[in-house]
């Protein structure tokens, strides 16, 4: 039997004798009912609130209708919910559970939704540094950039012997004429190129940048200024820099050498650096060539450039051969031969930078801080930083509420399609608000322990969940 349809009606195939017809009119329903553990972890760690403190609103407060926590709060969790664009808050703003996230069923003036809509969400992106006569919120990013240190010292109930902070920098590609746009040849695209720094799976820094500059651009401010901040709340901690070539910068490592942070590069092979490894290349051939495997040897030396550097640096080589040819990879670093051997430095310390690309992605396509459509890099910053907040919220969500439980390592995109995508039932009565969500939700189970979790922190801290 062919399907029939109308404007509101739509009709699938027969079963068992019955029709089946589909209409979007059952009321007070939302598919995002699992967010509610979005605001229990918001409350834990009071992110949206200190996310407002960093932002001034000179608009009239009796003019006001949605308060720049409301909408930061709305921002942050679309976002974590996966709608990336402001045009879906159109719709949004009639959800009932973005509605209880904001903690208001009704606006105040009738024509109002209880959240905002896209045109006061674009005002906020707009905001500038100081308010103006058309922009009446105003953004510190001082203050943003030390909240999200903050939120990551406090994530800690003691201070660790050892940190590693990972610095790389990202494509993200743009298709208009954002200013500072620029076409980077490596990745052949225009695009920005923003530096981030992670500690693990937390979230230190998101700079958004021009492609037109180094990699390494403005690297030494930023550890500069994580590192002081993590010193004040942990004077006796163990920082390690890690990063790949890109970041093996005279300016970059002449600075952790002043201030007593380790580094750890990966240095650009070049004819010299090759020549300094050649017999462990030639024994790795042999080896390689004897059994039919890949070989490698390691080789630990003093090194500096002809021009660039001021002093010898312990250089480390990875002399490999693999696939019928040589391999060869150089790191550099201030860790002493006792403090860490060749083949430990390279294999178990500089290769487990790789993991922070999976924290980047996750960032990236899991929660859209590649959406830097905007006109100018100030906007396209906050959207950035947007983007972080979100990141930030759903760690934090994983770290409180997620130990021990399947989601535990749970990546931003997995947690949001397995447990914030719900759909549920909303029923608003006089003296409570009812979600009845899907009872055949595989994940119930998770859910449950995590809200349990979520709204113990939330007491402790002296929130309401």
């Amino acid at each position: 039997m062919p399907t029939e349809c109308s404007a509101d009606l739509f009709g699938f195939a027969v079963v068992e004798g019955r029709d089946v017809v589909v209409a979007f009119d059952g009321g007070a329903i939302s598919s995002d009912a699992g967010a509610l553990l979005l605001g229990a972890a918001d409350h834990a760690i009071k992110l949206t609130e200190r996310f407002a403190a960093c932002f001034h609103d000179a608009r009239r407060p009796h003019l006001i209708e949605h308060e720049v926590a409301t909408l930061l709060g709305q921002r942050v969790f679309g976002i974590a919910l996966g709608y990336e664009d402001l045009n879906d808050h159109d719709e949004l703003r009639h959800d009932p559970v973005m509605a209880v996230l904001a903690g208001k069923l009704e606006a105040r003036r009738k024509e109002c939704a209880p959240v905002a809509g896209k045109s006061t969400l674009n005002r906020l992106e707009l905001s500038r540094l100081e308010p103006t006569r058309y922009h009446k919120i105003s953004h510190n990013p001082i203050a943003i950039k030390r909240l999200m240190v903050d939120v990551f010292l406090e994530a800690h109930d003691r201070a660790p012997s050892e940190i590693v902070l990972d610095l790389d920098a990202s494509d993200d590609p743009v298709h208009g004429e954002q200013e500072g746009r620029f076409f980077h040849g490596y990745y052949d695209c225009y695009c920005y190129l923003p530096l981030y720094v992670f500690c693990g799976r937390d979230l230190l820094a998101a700079k958004l940048r021009p492609a037109s500059m180094d990699a390494a651009a403005g690297a030494v401010e930023e550890v500069a200024r994580i590192v002081a901040q993590i010193r004040r709340r942990w004077p006796h901690v163990c920082i390690l820099v890690r990063a790949d070539s890109g970041f093996a910068r005279e300016e970059l490592m002449v600075w952790c050498e002043a201030h007593g942070v380790h580094f750890l590069f990966g240095l650009a092979k070049n004819d010299r650096l090759i020549a300094e490894t050649a017999s462990e290349l030639a024994r790795a051939e042999a080896k390689s060539r004897r059994t039919g495997k890949p070989a490698r040897y390691f080789k630990d030396f003093r090194w500096r450039t002809r021009r660039s550097w001021s002093r010898e640096r312990r250089v480390v080589a990875k002399a490999e051969f693999t696939a019928g040819e040589a391999n060869p990879r150089f790191v550099v670093t201030s860790l002493t031969r006792a403090e860490c051997r060749p083949k430990y430095l390279y294999e178990k310390v500089y290769c487990a930078r790789g993991e922070m690309e999976n924290r980047i992605k996750e960032c990236q396509l899991d929660l859209y801080a590649d959406r830097t459509s905007t006109a100018t890099m100030r906007a396209n910053q906050l959207r950035l930083w947007f983007a972080s907040m979100a990141y930030l919220l759903l760690c934090a969500l994983r770290r409180i509420g997620l130990h021990r439980t399947p989601f535990a390592n749970a990546s931003c995109g997995t947690i949001r399609l397995k447990l914030l995508k719900i759909g549920a039932l909303v029923r608003i009565s006089v003296r409570r608000i009812k979600i009845a969500m899907a009872s055949g939700c595989p994940a119930a189970p998770a859910w449950c322990d995590a809200a349990v979790r979520l709204n113990a922190a939330a007491s402790a801290r002296g929130s309401p969940a």
